[in-house]
C-alpha cells in the first residue's frame, strides 16, 4: 500500500523491476532486495541546498526515538505502535524511546529522532509545516524557509538529511475510534505500519504487475488507479487494502536483520546485495528465531510467503 514514503522528499529511482515471482527461493529474495533497496536519488525537493550529503542506511536509526505529537495514539495505533518498537530493540540492538510531546514538534527537542503525528479528521497541514519548518532550522536541511506543506496522502514519511544530523517525520492518520468499523481498523493499522517500516529500513516499493498469488513483502504494491476516489471513501481503503498486504512479510523482517547486520556504509549499494548472498542462512535462521515471538503478531501477515532455502 504504497501511501506517501519520501526519502529526503526526493523522487526515487527503482532498479532491476521484474513480475512476480514463481517461487520463494533464495533467489527470488535477492532479486526482492535489488528492486526494494537498490536505487539512486535523480531529483530533490525545488530549493533544497545540493552541496548537503545524504547518507541511506535504516542502521543509523538504531535507537533513535519517537517524538509523538498531535493526537494522542488511540489503543489500536499504540498496540501497532509499541510492537514495532520492540521489534526494531530487538533487530537493531538498541531501545527505542518514545514520549508524547503534545500539539507541536517544537516541544521534542534534539538528537536523533522520528517526528510521528497522528490525526483523525482533516489533514492538520498547518502543524505539518510548523513541524516540518522547525525541523529545518534545528538540523539545517537546506529546505527553503517558513513553506507550507500539505498532506498529499493519508500517510506520510520524510525522511531528511541536514548539515546537523538526519531526521524523520510521519503523519498518519487513524480511526477516531476504534472497534467501530473492520475497515477503519485494517486500514489504518496497515498504512501506519508501512510508514513505520520504510521509515526504518529505507525500503522502496516493489511492484507486483500481476494480482494473482501470495504477496512476499509488505512493499509489494499491485499498481492502482484510484483516480476520483476521495480518501475517506471506503471503495479507496478497500483498493489500497488489497494492493499489498496488512502487515509485514517474512521478507521483511529478513531484510530488517540484514540492515541490521550488514557492515556496508549504504544499503542501496550492491556491496549490500552481496552482504545478503553470503551470509542469507545466517539472516534467515535469525528471521525464524525472530517471528516465534507472538508479540510481532499485531504487525505480521501470516499469509505472506515464507522463506524457503
Amino acid at each position: 500500500m504504497r501511501v506517501g514514503f519520501t526519502v529526503f522528499l526526493a523522487l526515487i529511482y527503482l532498479g532491476c523491476m521484474s513480475p512476480a515471482f514463481a517461487a520463494t527461493d533464495k533467489d527470488s529474495y535477492l532479486d526482492m532486495a535489488r528492486q526494494g533497496w537498490n536505487y539512486e536519488l535523480r531529483t530533490t525537493m525545488i530549493g533544497r541546498d545540493m552541496s548537503i550529503p545524504v547518507h541511506i542506511n535504516g542502521r543509523d536509526l538504531a535507537g533513535a526515538s519517537i517524538c509523538m505529537v498531535g493526537e494522542q495514539a488511540n489503543e489500536q495505533s499504540l498496540e501497532v505502535i509499541n510492537a514495532f518498537r520492540k521489534l526494531i530493540g530487538d533487530v537493531y540492538g538498541k531501545p527505542v524511546p518514545m514520549r508524547f510531546a503534545g500539539p507541536t514538534a517544537r516541544n521534542c527537542g534534539g538528537g536523533r529522532m522520528i517526528v510521528l503525528r497522528l490525526y483523525s479528521g482533516t489533514p492538520p497541514n498547518r502543524a505539518l509545516s510548523d513541524d516540518l519548518n522547525w525541523m529545518n532550522q534545528i538540523y539545517q536541511f537546506g529546505l527553503p524557509k517558513d513553506r507550507f506543506y500539505s498532506a498529499s496522502s493519508p500517510a506520510m514519511a520524510q525522511t531528511f538529511f541536514g548539515r546537523l544530523g538526519q531526521a524523520t517525520h510521519i503523519m498518519v492518520q487513524q480511526t477516531a475510534i476504534p472497534g467501530r468499523d473492520q475497515l477503519d481498523d485494517a486500514f489504518f493499522r496497515s498504512i501506519l505500519i508501512e510508514e513505520l517500516y520504510q521509515s526504518y529500513t529505507f525500503g522502496m516499493d516493489i511492484l507486483k504487475f500481476s494480482p494473482e498469488g501470495a504477496f512476499y513483502s509488505k512493499l509489494q504494491e499491485v499498481p492502482l488507479n484510484l483516480h476520483g476516489l476521495t480518501w475517506g471513501s471506503r471503495a479507496f481503503k478497500k483498493a489500497l487494502l488489497g494492493s499489498n498486504p496488512p502487515g509485514l512479510c517474512e521478507f521483511d523482517l529478513f531484510m530488517m536483520h540484514a540492515v541490521a547486520q550488514a557492515p556496508v556504509d549504504e544499503t542501496t549499494m550492491p556491496v549490500f546485495i552481496d552482504y545478503i548472498d553470503a551470509n542469507f542462512d545466517l539472516l534467515a535462521q535469525m528471521t525464524s528465531d525472530t517471528i516465534q515471538d507472538s508479540e510481532y503478531d499485531v504487525i505480521r501477515d501470516p499469509q505472506c510467503q515464507p522463506i524457503m532455502h
